[in-house]
């Protein structure tokens, strides 16, 4: 390190940010956000893991379920800060990163929604809404299970369908990742 800088800051008379620099195996550092990988016989591109986990931080923030705000704007905003996000790690090969976080944000929603429909009655109306036969929708809508644990269930999954969620606004960041990652 003190080569380099010496060097950069003796011959080439720039200026050298001792907290940001470093020198190390590029395998292992962090560079705008991106890091490198060995892949069969290349090298390949990927976000760093700060930035998966940033990313996931963030989106927590945004499906809180104690936000008290409307779906309309919690998918408002999903979309502004996941579009903006994904149009700058586009570049990076991360389809399966991309479909496991679609997973885990398509049940974040079904909780915030679960959450929403508060009262058994509520939640009993709209699972009859959402087709569910009279018997069943009842004994869901008395369920113990907490949020998260609902939100992964199989009644869930078949009521509050990913179509039902990209028709209240959601926009699948898997697919959207592939249109960016093809320019």
């Amino acid at each position: 390190m003190e080569s380099c800088v010496n060097y950069l800051e003796g011959e080439l008379k720039l200026q050298v940010n001792r907290r940001k620099s470093q020198v190390g195996s590029p395998l292992k550092v962090k560079f705008l956000g991106f890091s490198l990988h060995k892949v069969v016989r290349e090298i390949g591109i990927r976000p760093h893991g700060k930035v998966l986990k940033r990313f996931k931080e963030k989106i927590r923030e945004v499906t809180s379920r104690s936000r008290g705000r409307s779906i309309k704007d919690i998918l408002q905003e999903l979309r502004n800060y996941t579009t903006g996000w994904l149009s700058y790690f586009s570049i990076a090969k991360m389809r399966s990163h991309m479909q496991e976080i679609n997973k885990w944000i398509r049940r974040r929603l079904r909780m915030y929604l679960w959450k929403q429909w508060k009262k058994i009655s509520t939640r009993f109306m709209n699972l009859q809404k959402l087709g569910l036969d009279r018997n069943r929708a009842w004994q869901y809508a008395n369920t113990r299970l907490g949020y998260w644990r609902i939100a992964g269930s199989a009644i869930l999954q078949r009521t509050l369908t990913d179509k039902y969620l990209e028709s209240l606004g959601y926009m699948n960041i898997a697919k959207k990742y592939e249109v960016f990652h093809l320019r």
